[in-house]
């Protein structure tokens, strides 16, 4: 599977695209990814307020975007529009199934795990012990970020360092920008999520070579 732990997991929010098409901001954003990173960026389509035929319908425009450009997708918490359009994998948040359930029903599909504290990585760690596909976890948010100001203050980057040291690939997510990924990479994180960065750029490729480079030279 293609980018199986992500150097840029491209998570998305329809809202926060300057009024045009996600698909289309996502397939501008991937086509800029140099030949020799192909595939170091997947997309997490995570559109929760979206019903389930809506849902299923920008999962399959996606699935075509992802799929040419050699990237993955995976679909939050839905693990029947996951299945339904031949996504990667699924990324679970606390509500969601546990991970042993989704290996039950959806062997193939990889799994993600959004995380907010040390003990949370752990939990998918120990999932991935007893032998479901858990892949990465997402911890954060690191920096400030309008998307998970719900979630409470940022947790910083000391939280990331102990969080990554758990053992499982952890992705920095919150406020992340291409002038902070040298700090995310320095604590530990194999990688980094963002929404705003990429999706309201005016080139999302251009930032998006941006991300990958400060990783690169890091």
């Amino acid at each position: 599977m293609p980018g199986a732990v992500p150097r840029l997991y491209l998570v998305t929010d329809r809202h926060a695209t300057a009024g045009r098409p996600l698909a289309e901001v996502v397939r501008a954003a991937l086509a800029a990814v140099p030949l020799e990173a192909r595939g170091a960026v997947v997309v997490q389509l995570r559109e929760k307020d979206l019903p389930g035929r809506a849902l299923f319908e920008l999962a399959a425009a996606l699935r075509e975007v992802t799929r040419a450009a050699g990237a993955a997708l995976f679909v939050n918490d839905r693990v029947d529009v996951a299945l339904a359009v031949g996504a990667d994998g699924v990324h679970l948040g606390g509500r969601s199934l546990a991970p042993r359930d989704v290996a039950r029903v959806a062997h193939g599909l990889a799994i993600a795990s959004s995380t907010h504290t040390r003990a949370e990585v752990e939990v998918a760690a120990r999932a991935r012990a007893q032998g479901a596909d858990v892949r990465f976890a997402v911890f954060g948010p690191v920096w400030d970020t309008p998307s998970k100001r719900s979630y409470g203050r940022p947790v910083g980057v000391e939280a990331l360092r102990e969080a990554a040291g758990v053992g499982l690939p952890v992705l920095a997510l919150g406020g992340v920008t291409a002038a902070r990924v040298p700090a995310c990479l320095e604590a530990g994180a194999s990688g980094v999520a963002c929404i705003r960065a990429v999706l309201e750029a005016r080139d999302p490729g251009t930032a998006v070579q941006g991300l990958l480079r400060r990783w690169t030279e890091s």
